[in-house]
């Protein structure tokens, strides 16, 4: 256990937001910094590389795919100081006590996920991250029809569950306004159909 204080960073918001190159920034500066650092991702987004986070812009950083929180737990070496995870809001609900277990242990814990799914309802654990963390970033990307900033992710294939992993083939940021979480609706769009 280490003797300083831990504490848990969460960075969130929509798709093509930023997210992944934040946590990449932070956790390169804490490499710089000869911090012990470990960097894990959920197996289930594989759609850049396996073992990498891999931003939209294409930095990447080495990462361990792991199946589960309990695994991700598993992994953490006792003399790590930082513990990065990428899309966290795809790991099961255990991962919230985890974190803090870890930040408890004076590990200093960053995460990255989408705050919203699809719906613009909140995305599984998130929530529960934000308010356990000490530090959170909220991200905003660009509008895809109007320019305005975007905090949610419009989803532009029918499928009605909450877990659909994809890019720009799937999804696109959208503001407030031009948001459409109705599927019918997202599929009317994507195939030009008029309302």
């Amino acid at each position: 256990m280490h003797a300083e204080v831990g504490w848990i960073e969460v960075i969130c918001g929509p798709m093509f937001s930023g997210k992944s190159e934040e946590l990449i920034r932070r956790l390169r500066r804490a490499q710089i910094a000869r911090q012990r650092v470990q960097v894990f991702k959920p197996a289930i987004d594989d759609r850049y590389a396996e073992t990498q986070i891999v931003s939209h812009s294409r930095a990447a950083l080495d990462a361990q795919p792991v199946e589960t929180s309990a695994e991700l737990a598993r992994m953490v070496r006792s003399d790590t100081r930082v513990v990065g995870i990428d899309e966290a809001q795809f790991f099961d609900d255990a991962i919230v006590e985890v974190v803090e277990r870890l930040a408890n242990q004076g590990m200093r814990v960053v995460l990255a996920g989408l705050d919203q799914d699809y719906t613009g309802a909140p995305f599984r654990c998130m929530p529960q991250l934000m308010a356990a963390a000490e530090y959170v970033t909220k991200t905003l990307a660009i509008c895809t029809r109007c320019g305005a900033p975007a905090g949610r992710s419009q989803r532009l294939v029918p499928d009605g569950e909450q877990v659909l992993v994809g890019a720009v083939e799937a999804y696109e940021a959208r503001c407030r306004h031009c948001h459409s979480p109705r599927a019918e609706a997202t599929t009317r769009a994507l195939f030009g159909e008029s309302s």
